[in-house]
């Protein structure tokens, strides 16, 4: 219930009226059973302009860390996520990578939406980065379709780094549906995840006109993150010889020869 009213009577008029986001491909999306729309990622704010653009309720896959905020803060981030339907999971690898799966499997057993960002996380720079895997075994191991939904824009509204949103307008495209059937039953054949991937990174590359990176995202972050790190202590190094110079202590001026004289009287 809270979900609809937020999306109805708070945020899509809202938008609307701010953003003026524009769509395409609405009559590529299944009107009922279980589907999952598999997007890039380029803002935040993806997940607030793709549910918008849409009439059924999609159940997005959302990081932990949202929900574990203390206080007052914390509250608001973890009801305003529950809300627009997002669970959380732990993506730290091994068993809880399977608990994620099992989650989302969960959400197509109920033949609804559920929304997946293969990347895995934001673009750093706007293009498209290497898909995850896990969007083949979710699609192989559900037995649902793919739809490709290219978000277009959203980096200018809400670029990393940025804590509010300009005003600029924005785009959703819906890709027609892609069938994996013929793949029923390889969702443990490494290979055959790795090719399903790659072509649903190849329709949404397709759709959102993006440049293509052939590494992880995350891996660019990674390397982002160290060389700022670097960065800074070289900085910091660059300033000890700076400070020490500054607390050299002065010589005294030797006395001139009247101040001499002056002293041996």
């Amino acid at each position: 219930m809270l979900y609809w009213l937020l999306k109805n009577l708070i945020a899509t008029p809202i938008v609307n009226l701010v953003f003026r986001p524009w769509s395409q491909g609405h009559e590529n999306l299944p009107e009922t059973g279980g589907v999952i729309l598999a997007s890039n990622h380029l803002s935040f704010v993806d997940s607030v302009f793709l549910p918008l653009a849409m009439r059924r309720r999609i159940t997005f896959l959302a990081k932990s860390d949202y929900y574990t905020g203390r206080g007052l803060k914390g509250w608001i981030s973890r009801t305003f996520f529950l809300s627009v339907g997002m669970l959380p999971i732990d993506r730290s690898g091994g068993k809880a990578s399977e608990a994620s799966l099992q989650t989302g499997l969960g959400v197509l057993a109920r033949g609804e939406v559920l929304g997946i960002y293969p990347e895995g996380t934001r673009s750093p720079d706007g293009s498209m980065y290497r898909g995850r895997t896990g969007v083949a075994r979710m699609v192989l191991e559900g037995r649902v379709p793919v739809v490709p939904v290219a978000m277009i824009d959203t980096e200018k509204v809400m670029p990393l780094g940025r804590k509010l949103p300009r005003i600029r307008r924005v785009g959703v495209v819906f890709g027609r549906p892609l069938d994996f059937s013929r793949f029923e039953g390889l969702e443990s054949d490494r290979f055959i995840l790795r090719s399903v991937t790659d072509e649903i990174m190849y329709e949404l590359r397709r759709l959102s006109g993006q440049a293509y990176v052939d590494v992880y995202a995350s891996s660019v972050k990674e390397r982002q993150v160290a060389q700022r790190q670097a960065a800074q202590r070289q900085a910091g190094q660059s300033q000890v010889p700076q400070r020490l110079a500054a607390q050299k202590p002065v010589a005294p001026t030797p006395p001139t020869t009247d101040e001499q004289v002056s002293a041996s009287r």
